[in-house]
């Protein structure tokens, strides 16, 4: 969770910036039409709507690291 937009932090974790090793390594581009619906978000709704959605994108067959 972050006050960045999902673009900015994206781009900060291709440049190493607080980054994910796997997004660095790997991350190729955003799916805004898996998550456009969720922002913004208050912090609060987001603790749950992160693992929610993390689950969704893995029963659908997308590889999902993090959402805890």
């Amino acid at each position: 969770m972050t006050g960045l937009s999902p673009e900015q932090r994206f781009q900060n974790h291709k440049n190493g910036r607080k980054a994910a090793r796997i997004v660095t390594r790997c991350g190729e581009r955003l799916v805004p039409r898996l998550f456009a619906h969720l922002n913004p978000i208050a912090v609060r709704e987001g603790q749950g709507q992160e693992v929610a959605l993390a689950d969704s994108l893995r029963m659908r067959g997308y590889v999902v690291y993090g959402g805890h």
